[in-house]
């Protein structure tokens, strides 16, 4: 399997946008040109030295299409040369549904823009017209279609956790989107950032974020409807920029589950459930359980920091034991008792009868 590499450029945010709820003032006045996304193309590419890689620049903040036409065009044409000398193999733009239409879809296609990753922050009504937001379903499943007819592929940026949401109402949006089968999906837990409108909710505390918790099982809830409709998860997480950086409590974020580790955390817990749903399923009681997966699944299996294991022992007294086979396809285990409480009994009483007919 080849090693992805994204390279995100962050577009800012423009003076008309700053009643998005994530507009952060001190990004109003900074430019993007084709030069500085030259340089920090060239500064990723310093540290690639794998041959068999894939690499994807990847445009996120606010719309790419909210540019001069000119200035897209020119930016393009620059990835292009990227594409020809073989450097980099992917475009994907992140934007609002409200940029998107045949002219811009044909220029997407024309420079072999590869993904139209489009945000969604929600598609109730109410939410929307919170967020600033004049969007409906209605207008995303046009544009999804759109998309699709360009054979461009389709992937929605999914964000939980904001103002006036629910979690009825952000399971329905999923499930609606998943009918619409996009290529693939990122789902970003809200974030509190440094300046932006949604700080300024949560300091008058008119705004409580998730905690790491509840967005965990929320996401853990949303990645089983798109599973189930074999969409590829792309993302987990909020994707590295200089606002939302690796690293928990550092720069622009100041509240919200912001973690090193949050999709790992959030695979973790979705092998535990199934694991546990696997045990539970044998009808006989489990003092060792041996696990056999695709290698690419043994870290999420064992858990976060090996959690799973402590948990089982914890919660279950069961000991987990995590077997990597190649022939095991991705997603998928095989689960073997190893040892049995009545195992464990009949010992006992071995030894007993041992130690009675000693003393005879």
């Amino acid at each position: 399997m080849k090693k992805q590499y994204i390279i995100p450029v962050f577009v800012p945010y423009t003076n008309e946008e700053q009643n998005y709820i994530f507009y952060n003032s001190k990004n109003q006045n900074k430019k993007i040109s084709k030069e500085n996304i030259e340089q920090i193309i060239e500064n990723h590419l310093k540290n690639i030295d794998e041959k068999d890689k894939t690499v994807e620049v990847y445009f996120v903040g606010s719309s790419f299409m909210y540019l001069e036409r000119n200035l897209q065009e020119e930016i393009l044409k620059s990835l292009n040369k990227y594409i020809e000398d073989k450097k980099i193999d992917f475009i994907r733009i992140s934007t609002t549904p409200k940029y998107i239409n045949k002219d811009i879809l044909k220029l997407l296609k024309k420079y072999k823009v590869d993904t139209i990753e489009i945000q969604i922050p929600a598609t109730n009504s109410y939410v929307l017209k919170n967020l600033q937001n004049n969007c409906s379903f209605k207008e995303i499943k046009k544009i999804s279609r759109q998309i699709k007819w360009k054979n461009i592929n389709l992937s929605f940026q999914i964000i939980i956790g904001l103002p006036e949401s629910t979690r009825a109402e952000t399971i329905e949006i999923v499930q609606k989107l998943s009918k619409l089968k996009p290529n693939n999906v990122k789902i970003y837990p809200a974030l509190v950032i440094k300046g932006s409108r949604l700080e300024k909710e949560f300091l008058e505390e008119k705004y409580k974020p998730l905690n790491i918790v509840q967005a965990i099982e929320l996401c853990k809830d949303i990645v089983s409807i798109f599973v189930q409709k074999n969409i590829e998860i792309a993302g987990i997480g909020p994707q590295n920029t200089e606002e939302i950086p690796s690293t928990e409590g550092a720069n622009d974020v100041i509240a919200g589950p912001l973690h090193t580790s949050f999709r790992n955390l959030v695979e973790s817990s979705l092998w535990y459930d199934a694991i546990v749903g696997k045990i539970k399923k044998l009808n006989v009681k489990v003092e060792e359980v041996e696990i056999t997966v695709n290698p690419v699944d043994a870290n999420n299996a064992l858990g976060f920091e090996n959690e799973n294991v402590k948990k089982l022992k914890d919660v279950y007294d069961v000991d987990l034991k995590v077997i990597q086979d190649e022939k095991i396809k991705q997603g998928k285990s095989k689960v073997e008792v190893t040892k049995t409480y009545q195992d464990f009994l009949q010992k006992e009483v071995k030894e007993e009868d041992k130690i009675e007919n000693f003393n005879k």
